[in-house]
């Protein structure tokens, strides 16, 4: 397992999300209070790119079928998902973020 350098965290201020890519996988790097949490990108209902949903609280919605997920867990909160999303160990250094692949 490597670490990659995915985002600053100069830009990524509280309550925001980013999607990154990280060799062949797609993660949704999000920043709560300060803390920084990696989940999947890809909504495990249908696809869709989560960065492109909303994010309030701790949750992210798809933007097309609505399903919630947990950015501390990948939990689904509300479907129609049924599968959770990947966590990805994450790191910060300095300004960089870096998330393990």
């Amino acid at each position: 397992m490597s670490f990659v350098k995915v985002a600053s965290a100069k830009d990524l201020g509280s309550g925001k999300m980013v999607g990154v890519k990280a060799g062949d996988e797609g993660i949704l790097v999000v920043n709560l209070e300060g803390r920084y949490y990696a989940i999947g990108n890809r909504c495990t209902h249908a696809g869709c790119t989560l960065s492109g949903g909303e994010l309030r609280g701790g949750v992210v919605e798809c933007p097309r079928h609505d399903s919630q997920f947990d950015v501390k867990t990948g939990r689904v909160v509300g479907g129609p998902a049924q599968k959770p999303e990947p966590l990805f160990k994450l790191k910060v250094e300095g300004d960089q973020i870096s998330v393990s692949i």
